[in-house]
């Protein structure tokens, strides 16, 4: 992600306009009934910690389960940082162990998409598995070696697992996504740490492959990662279709987030906005043209802004234009600037004092 992930976890990244990357699977906890639910954090975790301060939100906050939010913590045992996704469940291992839920539900936050989990759990049941693998099956020509490519038999169990390989053999994709019984994961996760294997992909999922019944569990709705710049650039770009924002935010189950008590967006008069989506408390002078403005955005007299990404609270000052560009949140853009990405999405870091122009 470059420089956008400089100041910030992904899952707290910014996504169509009011959400963040992070509410997406939380939303389909909850709407799966899913009530108790453990956030493991780490890297730049300081506005992701912010952000799920509270777990009303996503209505978890009942007297039955809640929302957790585990951060590495220095014991007398161990005064590592999570080194890998299988250590981090393992430094909180007791919150599996004082749980009484037989199965778990492993996601990660990076991902936008609905899906109810319960389909998945009943499927795993269903199948007799140990593990289950959401997949989705990508079309021709697209990028898949950036993901885990699974191949499966007729029956979807899974045959072959190749964590992001150098040639993709299927179009078939690892969604990150897995349910398996609490107990056989507590007992896997102990003996990864015993051999001293830390990554829950590399060291169980393939190298369990042959021992364990691990299945595929295919799904065909809207499903993309925003891990890197150019996927988080198409996901945003995505929402711009009708059919996209209708699928999210005007069918159910709903998408919930933080609210923030802005006032609507302002239009002042000689403004001009065609195709885009525009947060609320944001103030528009300019002409803006298949982009997405997040929260709080001022954007100046004579200002053109097209096919660009602008993040929360930034100031865009008179006659600037912007193309092709994400802008970082809490940025001051010069009046009389001028951005354009050529070819590659250009990724705009200002350091400019706000109000002084």
């Amino acid at each position: 992600m470059k420089e956008l992930s400089q100041k910030r976890a992904i899952a707290a990244m910014p996504v169509a306009g009011n959400f963040r990357a992070i509410d997406f699977v939380l939303s389909n906890m909850s709407n799966s009934h899913v009530s108790k639910v453990g956030v493991l954090t780490q890297y730049n975790a300081g506005s992701l910690n912010e952000h799920l301060s509270s777990s009303k939100w996503w209505d978890f906050g009942r007297k039955q389960g809640g929302l957790y939010v585990f951060t590495p913590t220095v014991t007398t045992e161990n005064n590592f940082w999570y080194r890998g996704t299988a250590d981090s469940i393992y430094q909180n291992l007791d919150f599996l162990k004082n749980s009484h839920e037989p199965y778990v539900i492993i996601a990660s936050g990076d991902a936008v998409y609905k899906l109810d989990y319960n389909k998945v759990l009943e499927y795993h049941i269903d199948k007799k598995a140990d593990i289950t693998v959401v997949c989705k099956e990508f079309p021709e020509g697209e990028d898949t070696e950036r993901f885990g490519i699974v191949k499966m038999n007729e029956d979807c169990r899974i045959e072959n697992f190749d964590e992001k390989p150098m040639v993709a053999k299927t179009n078939t994709i690892s969604c990150g996504i897995y349910v398996i019984r609490r107990r056989q994961l507590i007992e896997l996760i102990e003996k990864c740490i015993e051999e001293e294997r830390y990554d829950f992909v590399r060291d169980i999922l393939i190298r369990y492959t042959d021992v364990k019944k691990i299945y595929g569990y295919k799904i065909d709705s809207y499903w993309r990662n925003i891990a890197s710049v150019k996927d988080y650039f198409r996901t945003n770009m995505d929402f711009l279709q009708s059919d996209v924002r209708d699928y999210f935010f005007k069918s159910y189950p709903e998408i919930y987030s933080k609210v923030d008590d802005l006032p609507p967006a302002k239009y002042n008069v000689g403004s001009n906005v065609r195709n885009s989506l525009i947060a609320s408390g944001t103030i528009i002078n300019g002409t803006v043209e298949d982009s997405v403005i997040f929260k709080k955005v001022f954007v100046g007299n004579n200002c053109t802004i097209k096919n660009s990404i602008i993040l929360n609270d930034v100031y865009i000052g008179d006659n600037t234009h912007i193309e092709n560009c994400i802008v970082e949140s809490r940025d001051t853009i010069r009046a009389n600037s001028y951005f354009k990405g050529e070819g590659d999405i250009k990724i705009v870091l200002e350091k400019n004092e706000r109000y002084v122009f």
